[in-house]
């Protein structure tokens, strides 16, 4: 391929997340290039709701792709990734918000979550999730029993509802598009995964019209033109955009992505979770493919367990040193497998003692254990050849080795630090993922013999703990 047709944009993404809104360009060659970003317009936090300002959000995210796609040909075909489960409702009529985006960090819904206990099983094989307060459906539950007039105006569509995305795409087709991903829609305790459709009993059970929620479509192969140039060719929560970057439909592959919070997925081969307890997570599905479906253990608020402790500063060698003290580093609660509130920031024996370095290094331990006992449950359910790593506290040298030394099968760091919006642009180019799969570093093990001692400890007393 000629270099000047290889440099030429393919494809152009635009990223919705939660700390910040990027876009970039895809060339001939798989790479992302003139990325923009801005941050997302301030939240605002009361005790456990967690609210921005829709309408500047969505103007962020217009103005970020119209700066990206600066001097380029506009009929570019574009890819979305959003971060799951935020959403809104606004006036049919004039596009204003008439909530604000109501963030997935928002805690409200736990009373309904309180309230639907008896119903978490259904809810849970219906969905593949757990009910907690993250999603959409058991805060709109409330929002609809304190509020008549929104149901009333959700059911005459004078308002509508939904996540930024179909925020919008509505708006950048003057409203002729009111559609949610089935990846997206996945995350709102109210789809069938089995079906692939909106839930008549999920409803049911959330008291939420089924007639309010917006028509669902594919992933991918889509044809949406929108007024600002680029065609709609892919829409899809953005760690199934990642997932797919970095391993495409392979799952012999496990990603492990660490950031503020993190995660553990690997692709279910048949569609069905054989690791019990994880999340069973719907990840994309094409207008003539079939669902691809994947296993997701998660890890909350690492990164805000870490921040005040010099992690950066801590050596592979000084991970196990504290040899019988044992740690969880997740504040908001264990997540999945466990799904446990009252399990946050836990220490086995006090630490006063100890400084900030000793701390760091048990706060560390903690994320590397979780992760590879996660791992461990995967692997005997099916076997993995690889596990790959990407986040920004994956960059940290004592993770990576100390989960080389814990995992005993080949992990490698891959490079491309902009993995959703690489993703949502491969996927809109109908790209195969080998370009970012080739950018990666193999990680060598910290040659620790304390570390997997007191993994194998450290199992037995999370086992203690959680039973």
């Amino acid at each position: 391929m000629p270099e000047q047709l290889s440099m030429s944009p393919v494809a152009v993404a635009l990223d919705l997340g939660s700390t910040s809104i990027k876009a970039g360009l895809l060339d001939g060659r798989g790479q992302l290039r003139n990325l923009i970003t801005r941050p997302v317009p301030p939240v605002q936090v009361h005790a456990d709701r967690y609210e921005s300002d829709a309408l500047a959000y969505a103007e962020s995210a217009t103005t970020v792709l119209a700066q990206c796609l600066a001097g380029i040909p506009n009929s570019l075909p574009l890819g979305i990734c959003t971060q799951r489960s935020s959403f809104l409702v606004w006036d049919s009529t004039s596009g204003k918000p008439v909530t604000p985006l109501i963030s997935w960090q928002d805690g409200r819904g736990a009373a309904s979550c309180d309230a639907l206990q008896e119903a978490e099983s259904e809810i849970t094989m219906l969905t593949g999730l757990r009910l907690t307060p993250y999603y959409l459906a058991p805060k709109l539950r409330l929002l609809l029993q304190q509020d008549p007039a929104l149901t009333e105006n959700l059911l005459a569509r004078t308002w509508l509802l939904g996540t930024l995305d179909t925020y919008l795409i509505w708006r950048l087709t003057d409203g002729r598009h009111y559609h949610m991903d089935v990846s997206m829609a996945a995350r709102t305790l109210l789809l069938d995964i089995h079906t692939q459709q909106w839930s008549s009993r999920l409803c049911e059970l959330f008291g939420i019209p089924l007639s309010i929620l917006p028509q669902i479509t594919a992933s991918t192969s889509l044809d949406i033109p929108l007024n600002n140039g680029p065609v709609l060719r892919a829409m899809l929560a953005d760690q199934s955009a990642a997932l797919f970057a970095a391993v495409g439909s392979r799952s012999d592959v496990a990603l492990v992505n660490l950031g503020t919070g993190g995660f553990v997925i690997r692709n279910h081969e048949n569609g069905q979770s054989g690791a019990e307890g994880y999340l069973h997570t719907l990840v994309i599905r094409g207008k003539a493919a079939p669902p691809q479906f994947a296993d997701e253990g998660t890890l909350n608020s690492i990164a805000s367990a870490l921040a005040p402790y010099p992690v950066a500063r801590c050596l592979p060698g000084q991970l196990g040193q504290q040899a019988d003290i044992f740690c969880l580093a997740e504040p908001s609660g264990l997540g999945a497998p466990y799904f446990r509130k009252d399990l946050g920031l836990t220490f086995s024996a006090p630490v006063d003692d100890l400084t900030e370095e000793q701390l760091a290094a048990l706060l560390l331990e903690a994320v590397i254990f979780r992760v590879a006992r996660i791992v461990e449950a995967f692997q005997c359910d099916a076997p993995l050849s690889m596990v790959y790593l990407s986040g920004g506290l994956a960059e940290l040298k004592c993770i990576q080795q100390g989960l080389a030394e814990c995992l005993k099968i080949p992990l490698v760091m891959l490079q491309q630090h902009e993995a959703s919006l690489q993703g949502a642009a491969m996927l809109a180019a109908a790209c195969s993922n080998t370009a970012i799969a080739a950018q990666q570093d193999a990680i060598s093990p910290a040659q620790n013999p304390h570390l997997a001692g007191k993994f194998l400890r450290w199992k037995c007393w999370l086992d203690g703990i959680v039973a």
